[in-house]
């Protein structure tokens, strides 16, 4: 099955930051280059996976399965072409203009530093390319950061989910006209 491709890395995969310290053995003004995982990633997807969710976490299996889906995006990003620092994943249903970000995540010492932004910006892109009119997401209450990085690239809050995680957490949802 054919997926459509993202866009060229030279254009919106890439996101400048400036940072005080390295991220990743990274300058502080390396750019953060955004690609499609591939599966001699999954090793490092899992790890990071784990590493940043208490529950709701996804299995081997479902990363394995999400790298060959054409309903499904799993995006990383990584300074210098060293270890990848964040992901991100985006479910698109048939027939749907709205696209779902499922999961976004980044190692401890990326946060803050442009990792985030890089990878909703190719996530964007990549809905649109899809035919996607708006992107949706959820958060948990208590994930300030998250919370602030989305209102500060213009997502919405569009209502409370009670009881949404694994672990009886509430979240936010969110949304994006991506028009």
């Amino acid at each position: 099955m054919l997926r459509p491709p993202l866009p060229p890395e030279s254009t919106a995969l890439k996101a400048t930051h400036t940072a005080a310290s390295s991220v990743a053995h990274a300058p502080a003004t390396a750019a953060v280059r955004v690609r499609r995982a591939e599966l001699s990633d999954l090793d490092d997807l899992v790890a990071l996976e784990d590493a940043t969710f208490d529950s709701d976490r996804m299995s081997r299996a479902q990363y394995r399965r999400h790298l060959d889906s054409d309903s499904a995006s799993v995006l990383v990003a990584s300074a210098n072409h060293r270890r990848f620092l964040g992901t991100a994943v985006v479910f698109y249903r048939k027939g749907s203009r709205v696209a779902r970000l499922y999961s976004l995540a980044s190692r401890p010492e990326a946060r803050g530093k442009g990792v985030g932004s890089a990878l909703l910006a190719t996530v964007e892109q990549a809905a649109r390319q899809r035919g996607c009119r708006e992107l949706r997401l959820e958060v948990r209450l208590d994930n300030a950061s998250a919370i602030r990085l989305y209102e500060r690239l213009g997502y919405r809050r569009l209502g409370r989910l009670e009881r949404f995680y694994e672990d009886g957490a509430d979240a936010w949802r969110y949304g994006k006209r991506l028009d």
